[in-house]
């Protein structure tokens, strides 16, 4: 069942939604304002995040904005009563990958909802694991301030692992995800881990790529402790 959250402090409306999209099969948290909604996604995996703009305590734009600090992907549909441009442009700003407008209808919000959950938001530059960086757009990493030596095919591969970690990745859907359908024999992917951890372990950082017997691979961050 599709999993998504609602941050909306119109408790009726909320109550609205969250009922509708549960004869849609589709199963919806809620939180009545940003910081809950901030805790909420920090301890839960959604599929996507309805988020109203004006809410107490953090408002819709200011937690977009922290969720795409955070290098966080997960799709977001802005809902507000402002209709204007200028407001539209403003969720857009902070990272929202679509908008809706209230008043609006049951049956879009549900169309909207479904093509978003199904792919990870456009609007995240940067992914980051404790010493590790990713920028998407130059396709660079960085360890501490030194730019890792990575081939294209080795950046993906990091770049499934950080977005998975703590969660071990395994063999089979790293391979997918990287290669598709035109997959090479398992000895690449051999190869390109192996590379991949002898770049991490150059510095001194927290930042580890294990191997997870009997699952895959997995980029964690040590403890200071450890």
């Amino acid at each position: 069942m599709m999993n998504v959250l609602l941050v909306e402090d119109d408790i009726d409306l909320a109550t609205t939604i969250v009922d509708y999209l549960e004869i849609e099969s589709i199963e919806c948290d809620h939180a009545s304002n940003g910081l809950m909604g901030l805790s909420l996604i920090e301890s839960n995996h959604y599929q996507m995040i309805i988020l109203d703009i004006n809410m107490p305590k953090m408002d819709g734009l200011t937690l977009c904005s922290t969720l795409r600090e955070r290098g966080m992907d997960i799709p977001i549909l802005m809902l507000t009563a402002r209709d204007s441009l200028d407001n539209k442009l403003q969720g857009f700003e902070a990272g929202s990958d679509d908008y809706l407008v209230k008043p609006f209808a049951m049956k879009e919000l549900v169309a909207r909802v479904q093509v978003l959950a199904k792919r990870r938001s456009g609007e995240v530059k940067k992914l980051a694991v404790g010493d590790l960086s990713l920028d998407l757009s130059q396709h660079t990493a960085h360890l501490k301030q030194n730019t890792l030596k990575l081939s294209p095919i080795a950046f993906k591969i990091l770049e499934v692992l950080v977005r998975t970690s703590p969660q071990a990745v395994s063999r089979q859907q790293l391979m997918q995800q990287v290669w598709g359908d035109e997959q090479p024999d398992s000895n690449s992917l051999k190869v390109h881990i192996h590379h991949l951890r002898k770049q991490l372990d150059v510095e001194h950082s927290n930042v580890k790529l294990e191997t997870v017997s009997g699952v895959g691979f997995a980029i964690k961050v040590e403890s200071e402790g450890n």
